[in-house]
This record gives structure tokens, sequence and C-alpha cells, in this order.
């Protein structure tokens, strides 16, 4: 049985610019902190990456402080600190936060403090893109960045938080952007690599194909990629609207990454779906995949004023760049015909 993955937002397949990096990486041999030849062309290898993800992102080099992930980038933005966030945000985030701050049925979230707040720039689940104010202390871009224009040069926070693997690079590699001048401290401490902020001896290759992944990213984006995985998200949208019309699109109408589509058929379990699209070969979820394999009721939609039976109904398909119209309309077929199973079970 063939196999169609839209499940992008959790994680993005492998480019090859970044296959090829990684597999160059692995023959230098040297360590980045080392001075002689090996090291310095490791170190080279390093930096070379460093300003592929800055240009990529639209920041300076010297921001970009790289981590094994951006679940490490929050932690080293947020620990310390009294910080207010909101129920929307990913749990990487939320973990370190005071959940206190108003979320709107858009999913529009209000911030009055922003120089002691973390605002996502798009939502994991619903894809809705948040306008972030001025002077914010940190960002959550990780699905933003590479799907919708971010320079964060431009964005006006003292930080932001970014991973390679959703991008197309790869898995256990992230960075943390920081402004000049914000105050962070390390909590990895040791031999004082990333400019002392984050020490251990650098994922080398890891970070190379974080810059291959970030350039050829950039790369989609200019050449309008994402404007054409739209109309793809429409169309899967509208196929399924035209047909069960008491299905609901959560964030239709805002503003929302081109690739991300949550809806909810009320009274049919989102892990049911789930299970039962996967039989028949697609990849979808039913929310943010960091949960340890988790299903449950959305805390996210919870937040946005949904009640728990269409919290619990959820799921979420996100499409990337190799996403066919021809799946789209295969998804679409095979999730009405299940939907109507479950109609008829259900009386």
């Amino acid at each position: 049985m063939s196999r169609t993955y839209l499940d992008y937002n959790a994680t993005a397949p492998l480019r090859g610019e970044a296959r090829d990096a990684i597999i160059a990486a692995m023959d230098v041999v040297g360590n980045p902190s080392s001075v002689h030849a090996e090291g310095r062309a490791a170190k080279a290898l390093v930096e070379r990456a460093r300003a592929q993800v800055a240009a990529a992102f639209g920041a300076d080099g010297a921001d970009v402080i790289f981590t094994s992930s951006a679940t490490e980038a929050a932690a080293l933005a947020l620990m310390g600190k009294d910080v207010h966030g909101a129920e929307v945000e990913h749990d990487a985030v939320l973990s370190w936060v005071s959940s206190d701050l108003d979320v709107a049925s858009t999913g529009a979230v209000t911030v009055p403090d922003p120089a002691h707040s973390t605002l996502q720039l798009a939502n994991s689940e619903t894809g809705v893109v948040q306008n972030l104010p001025e002077g914010l202390l940190l960002s959550d871009m990780t699905q933003a960045f590479g799907k919708i224009p971010v320079a964060f040069n431009w964005s006006g926070c003292q930080m932001a938080m970014i991973s390679a693997h959703k991008i197309g690079g790869p898995k256990g590699i992230g960075a943390l952007v920081v402004k000049r001048g914000t105050d962070i401290q390390a909590h990895i401490k040791g031999g004082g690599q990333e400019m002392g902020r984050r020490s251990g001896t650098e994922n080398v290759i890891g970070i190379a194909g974080f810059g291959a992944a970030a350039e050829a990213a950039a790369r989609d984006l200019a050449d309008g990629k994402w404007a054409q995985i739209e109309k793809l998200r429409n169309i899967l949208e509208n196929s399924i609207a035209e047909v069960e019309k008491h299905t609901i699109f959560v964030g239709s109408g805002e503003n929302r990454l081109p690739n991300t589509s949550c809806f909810a058929a009320p009274g049919w379990k989102g892990e049911t779906q789930v299970m039962q699209m996967d039989l028949a070969g697609f990849a979808v979820s039913a929310g943010s995949a960091c949960s340890s394999g988790k299903v449950r009721a959305s805390r996210v939609l919870r937040a946005m004023g949904y009640d728990d039976e269409v919290a619990s109904s959820a799921i979420r398909v996100s499409l990337g760049p190799d996403t066919t119209e021809d799946e789209i309309h295969r998804f679409a077929e095979v999730w009405l015909a299940k939907h109507k199973k479950f109609r008829a079970r259900a009386g």
C-alpha cells in the first residue's frame, strides 16, 4: 500500500540538500574547538551553516545559538524568568511560563506586557498566525520559519526559537536567535562553545544539515512554492465542506499558515480518525507531535472556546512541498467515506 505523508508540522521529510550536507560533514573529522587544520575545517562548516540559517531567518549570524532542539532553545531563553504565555503555546514553551494570557475565539492572543511575555508566531495545530507586539521577550517561530516570510531583525522580538526538522533538516538540531544586548544565562556550562551561551561540542553533522535546509527552504518560499501549497490546502477544505457541511474548520477566515488545516467532525474522536486514516495509508495527526504519543482533547481548541466534543474530534492535516493535488483529492475521498460510515453507526 502506498503511503501519503500529510504531517509536515510534526516533521518534514529530509531534503536532498540537507542529506548531501550531512553526508559531506560526516567526513570532516576535526573538533570545531581545535586549532589545527582539521578543527578549522569543522569550525568552517559550523560557521557556514550559521550564516545560512541567519540569512534565511533575516538575522545576523552572531545572534544564532545552535541547540539540540527548539525545546532546548525555549529552556535557554526562559529558565529562571517570570514570563507570561497563553494556553495555545507549544508544551516546550508552556512548561516555563504562566499561562494567563487571554485567547480569543479566533486564536488571537492579547499581550499586555510584551517584555515579560512569549507568543508563538504560528500555532502548530491550527496554523493561526499572530501579530507580534514590539519588544516581545520570546517568539516560538518554529512552525512559521520557512513557510511564511519571517525576518527576525524586523520582528521586534528579543529572542526567537526555530528547529531544523520542521523545514526538511535533520532532527535533533535547533537554534535560539537572540537580539544583541538581551541577557541570557547559559544553563549548559563547560567549554564555552556557541559564544559562551551553550557549551558542548557542536553537532557539526546536524548543524550542516540545518544550514542547507534553511537555504533550500528560503529558496522555496521566494519561488512561491508555499502559495501553491495553500491552494492545495483550500482544495482539501472545500472538497470536505461541500459534502460534510457540519465540519468545523478551525481558524478558517483567519491568517493561517498556508499548509495547515485543523478540522473537526464533532463526535468522531480525533484518535480514531488518525488510526483509520493511517490504516488507509495517510499520515495525519490529532495535535502537536511532542506529547510522547499521547492523543487527547486539544487544549489549544479549548483555549479558543471550543467544547470538549469538538476539541477531542479535531485532526490536523499539514501539507508540504512534495504534496500533490492527487493526494489531496484521494485523502478527501477516503476521509469522507469513513466519516459517512461513522455517521451511519452513530445513527
